[in-house]
């Protein structure tokens, strides 16, 4: 049974910094594509970035420039270095992964992520 594992939310201040990780558990093969998801109350969950293999990678707009994503294949783990956070940001923070490019995605459990004075 594979699960991920995820880990650095917390609560910062507006311009504050967080580094989430995340962690598979009962596998040791390498993600096709790894990536973090949020969902702010009332509203969709959103794909916020995301990397691959080839360690290609994209971005929300909303967060291009400020969250920086990466990939240790070694460990099996991909974090979300966020930078310059806001009150937007707020959320609960998902992360997916998904062992080859047929195959359905694998979700940890979220991690929230609160950006308040």
């Amino acid at each position: 049974q594979v699960q991920l594992v995820e880990s650095g939310g917390g609560l910062v201040q507006p311009g504050g910094s967080l580094r989430l990780s995340c962690a598979p558990s009962g596998t040791s093969f390498t993600f096709y594509v790894m990536g973090w998801y949020r969902q702010a109350p009332g509203k969709q969950r959103e794909l916020v970035s995301a990397i691959y293999s080839s360690e290609t990678t994209s971005y929300a707009d909303s967060v291009k420039g400020r969250f920086t994503i990466s990939r240790d294949n070694a460990k099996n783990t991909v974090y979300l270095q966020m930078n310059n956070l806001k009150p937007e940001d707020t959320a609960v923070y998902y992360c997916n992964a998904k062992p080859n490019i047929f195959s359905g995605a694998y979700w940890g459990q979220g991690t929230q992520v609160t950006v308040s004075e």
